[in-house]
């Protein structure tokens, strides 16, 4: 990006500083966006690159895994849902083929197996949650449901979904929108209207280096093991994350694994709705639901990735990739790169989106690393002036 534009608040300029050096050499050509919100504030609105600019919509992918992930735990705050509660008790279709003792607290922490079918599925099948659901229900696990975890790259938000819809009559879509989006006036849409549609910016492909290219062909993803089957690189056609994330079907149906576009203004918003107070209301979550949610239930080697991660229920405990942060940390990556949570402990939200893909999606694009630590540096220092004060 050859300028940044946008505000930081006073005491956070290091964090536009550390925008524009590294979103300059990581995002490339594709455009970048960084929200924070401290202490209910938007501290940091930025935003760089080829057509993008604060108020542009992209593709946020696994992004809608942590709008799933805090829709479910509202629900269990109500009462709604029971995380120790069998899956098949709401929708019994998903008792076959020994999958009969998950639990939805299994589910949401990546334990229940379930993370594809044989033949995988079509572009239209990803776009249609309920057929996805249906599917998968009818299949065999890929490994007996909570002896590990893996990766339920395109089928966690079917299945939770399919779970919040029985129980409760309404579709995470539904509830997103009207405990969530509306009253925070989120620019994060799960199902995008049409007229929103002509600020969306597309996804761009990935530009690898000739070493990462040479790293790919040394390294190709086996058709017949897990990783190709979460994240349906068996099916014929292979699943085209591109071409998912810039259709107008997935925007209209917003499928939960991976459907929702907006802003980092608009992540970074959902997420100070659980770091904090904000507009003058308490956090989302009580902090015994808080508490649940981010507590670590599922580490160490992903069947599915094969690396070492963890998962909370639904969200990413982010302290074990941000050691910087919080204990109760939580949020979700997005496959070009983008990352957004909540770190409670700092009243902090942060959000950076991008539209061309990493080499190495996955947990965040690398600039992360160096932008979070940017962040949190700041609000600490603004929290000790303030107690100098």
């Amino acid at each position: 990006m050859s300028e940044v534009h946008g505000a930081v608040a006073p005491g956070f300029e290091s964090v536009r500083e550390e925008f524009a050096g590294v979103a300059a050499h990581e995002a490339r050509d594709g455009g970048a966006q960084l929200a924070v919100y401290h202490r209910g504030r938007l501290v940091a609105d930025l935003w760089g690159g080829d057509g993008v600019d604060g108020d542009s919509l992209l593709a946020l992918y696994s992004s809608a895994k942590g709008a799933t992930a805090l829709v479910t735990a509202l629900l269990v705050q109500d009462g709604a849902l029971d995380l120790d509660r069998e899956v098949a008790s709401w929708w019994p279709a998903f008792a076959a083929e020994g999958k009969g003792g998950v639990t939805l607290r299994q589910l949401l922490a990546h334990r229940s197996g379930a993370i594809g079918t044989a033949d995988g599925f079509t572009p239209d099948e990803l776009a249609d949650d309920r057929r996805v659901a249906a599917r998968v229900a009818a299949h065999r696990p890929y490994w007996e449901p909570d002896t590990g975890h893996g990766y339920h790259a395109l089928t966690f938000g079917a299945l939770v979904g399919e779970v919040v819809l029985r129980a409760t009559g309404r579709t995470v879509q539904e509830h997103y929108a009207e405990r969530i989006r509306a009253p925070y006036g989120l620019d994060y849409h799960l199902g995008l209207p049409e007229e929103l549609e002509s600020r969306f910016r597309p996804a761009l492909p990935m530009l690898p280096t000739p070493a990462q290219q040479a790293l790919q062909a040394a390294n190709p993803v086996a058709r017949d093991g897990l990783l190709a089957v979460a994240f349906g690189l068996h099916a014929d056609p292979p699943f085209d994350a591109v071409a998912y994330g810039n259709s107008r079907a997935v925007h209209a149906a917003a499928p939960l694994s991976g459907g929702g576009v907006g802003s980092a203004r608009g992540l970074a918003r959902m997420y100070a709705a659980v770091a904090g107070e904000l507009d003058g209301r308490p956090p989302l979550l009580k902090p015994d639901v808080l508490a649940e949610v981010s507590r670590v239930h599922s580490s160490g080697t992903d069947l599915v990735t094969g690396e070492r991660n963890a998962f909370g229920l639904g969200f990413v405990p982010l302290a074990t990739r941000h050691p910087e942060l919080g204990p109760a940390a939580v949020g979700h990556s997005g496959a070009p790169g983008s990352q957004s949570f909540a770190d409670p402990a700092r009243s902090l939200a942060y959000s950076y989106t991008r539209r061309r893909f990493a080499f190495a999606g996955g947990p965040g694009a690398p600039e992360n690393d160096r932008l979070i630590r940017a962040v949190t540096a700041a609000a600490d220092r603004a929290a000790a002036d303030r107690a100098d004060a």
